[in-house]
């Protein structure tokens, strides 16, 4: 019969190796069992109440979710979003994160995370929800992140939210008006409709 310790680091497992305290917590396991596990080093603290199993074998975008799960009202935008969408040849330094103006950006050691506070409704807009490891993240859907790189084309460069744009009319399938819909919640309509007249 599995020990409380092999059954925590099973837990593990079935989220991706990577759990927060308060969820070993709800899912009726002790501290005790969790500490058990750290002694073994088969457990580290990776962040303010998160843990991961040392021996974990990452799965697809392992930042992403290390990330969401300490900014839980956090959305992954620009470079970050594109690259989840695989629409950009860019690979992130940062897991860049949206959050809503006004709101706390909670400290993040790991992964390294980039915050962008965004305007209440330019926040709503657009999100996807995705699941990853048994682990919700948000992700803005690729219309909505190419309206944001034009927003923030002198923080992440022109050149490659054009070949955002570029990528998804070609290659993704998005609808043009699909784009401008976003680029008008986002205010960038007139920045981004030349730039479309001259693609189609």
């Amino acid at each position: 019969m599995p020990t409380k310790s092999q059954k925590l680091k099973n837990f593990f497992q079935r989220h991706g190796g990577v759990v927060r305290f308060s969820a070993i917590l709800k899912a009726g396991f002790h501290p005790d069992s969790l500490n058990a596990l750290k002694k073994k080093n088969e457990v580290e603290k990776i962040g303010r109440g998160l843990y991961r199993l040392t021996d974990s074998i990452p799965g697809s975008h392992p930042d992403f979710v290390t990330a969401s799960l300490q900014a839980p009202r956090g959305v992954i935008c620009l470079l970050s979003a594109l690259a989840f969408h695989e629409a950009t040849s860019e690979i992130p330094k940062y897991v860049h994160i949206a959050i809503p103006v006004n709101s706390h950006a909670n400290r993040i050691q790991y992964p390294p995370v980039r915050f962008y506070r965004f305007a209440p409704q330019a926040w709503k807009a657009g999100i996807g929800a995705y699941e990853i490891e048994s682990h919700k993240i948000k992700v803005y859907c690729l219309a909505k992140t190419i309206a944001d790189c034009f927003k923030f084309r002198n923080k992440i460069g022109a050149d490659v939210a054009r070949e955002a744009l570029k990528i998804a009319i070609t290659e993704k399938n998005v609808q043009p008006k699909e784009i401008m819909r976003y680029a008008k919640i986002c205010r960038v309509d007139n920045i981004i409709k030349p730039t479309l007249e001259a693609m189609l």
